[in-house]
């Protein structure tokens, strides 16, 4: 789905015409109606608000054009999966695991990958394999590059 497909559904799902959705996000009902033509599409700010209005992420309003990972533990992120900050905003870099109101969940990569270890091991992935797969992964992920040694 793109943008305009996103926001018709979004809004018809939850009982809004145009013109209600315009006010909730203080615009016009042309400008409402050419984001569902396709002709234009929210501008940044204008995203955060239908973001907090339908409770889905900017990356979900936009046809999930990236493929979010946590940048944490490496999750793939979905909208029920995505962090959250103190004002319940998303937070579209993390997972709600890593990242909740504000704070980190780690600051020990070798601790993440001992719980990983001990969480995701199973018959067909041991957790020698686990913890070689996450030893390699952590690394490069935004978080553990920005870490100070």
């Amino acid at each position: 789905m793109n943008t305009k497909e996103i926001i018709s559904e979004l809004r018809t799902k939850n009982g809004l015409s145009q013109e209600d959705l315009a006010e909730k996000v203080f615009v016009t009902r042309q400008a409402v109606s050419r984001w569902e033509t396709g002709e234009t599409v929210p501008n940044t700010e204008t995203l955060k608000l239908l973001s907090k209005l339908f409770d889905v992420s900017i990356n979900t309003l936009l046809g999930s054009p990236r493929k979010l990972i946590c940048q944490c533990c490496g999750m793939p992120l979905e909208d029920s999966l995505i962090s959250r900050e103190k004002d319940g905003t998303f937070n579209e870099e993390y997972c709600k695991w890593c990242y909740s109101d504000g704070k980190f969940a780690y600051t020990d990569m070798n601790a993440l990958i001992d719980f990983c270890a001990a969480n995701l091991s199973n018959e067909s992935w041991p957790a020698e394999q686990v913890r070689a797969h996450m030893s390699e992964l952590l690394p490069k992920l935004n978080y553990w590059k920005n870490q100070t040694p």
